[in-house]
């Protein structure tokens, strides 16, 4: 499995996965009416102009993706999404483990997933993420929002080294 940058041809195939790998969270709130669900091709396609989007590839075939923004210094992550044919073997912690290396300033990351949605929160937290709130703010549905600190460390400069 390999971690790429996706490009615009890929929208189609990207969304749909989305289509698939979200219906269980539409099954788990009894709400078919969420954003992923409803999301187009070409809010899909305006996601790649601009977001970083990227996608898990297995044999030649897209199995997962995840997109992220910056922002003031914050990383967003949004949509992190795997096939079910391919959930729990690491794909989508992959996703995010790359995703966050696409951002490197950033001072943190920031996403938020259902609050019942417990194998993601889990998922989440085993990849360094806090929750810091739960709140309602669409589609009648709780979400847990999580953050993490970027702890990559500054360089010393030259100039530093030696210095009394």
């Amino acid at each position: 499995m390999k971690v790429l940058k996706a490009i615009l041809e890929d929208a189609q195939s990207i969304l749909d996965i989305q289509k698939v790998a979200y219906l269980s969270e539409a099954e788990a709130y009894n709400n078919y009416q969420i954003a992923p669900l409803l999301e187009t091709l070409d809010e899909t396609r305006k996601d790649f102009g601009e977001k970083t989007v990227l996608k898990a590839v297995l044999n030649g075939k897209i199995v997962g993706s995840v997109r992220g923004y910056e922002e003031k210094g914050t990383c967003y992550v949004q949509r992190l999404m795997v096939h079910p044919d391919h959930q729990k073997k690491g794909i989508g912690k992959s996703l995010m483990l790359e995703l966050e290396e696409y951002f490197p300033t950033c001072d943190r990351f920031d996403l938020y997933t259902g609050a019942l949605s417990t194998g993601n929160i889990r998922l989440y937290k085993s990849l360094g993420y806090e929750q810091y709130k739960i709140e309602m703010i669409r589609e009648n549905i709780e979400f847990a929002f999580l953050e993490k600190v970027n702890k990559v460390t500054v360089p010393i400069s030259q100039n530093e080294i030696g210095a009394e």
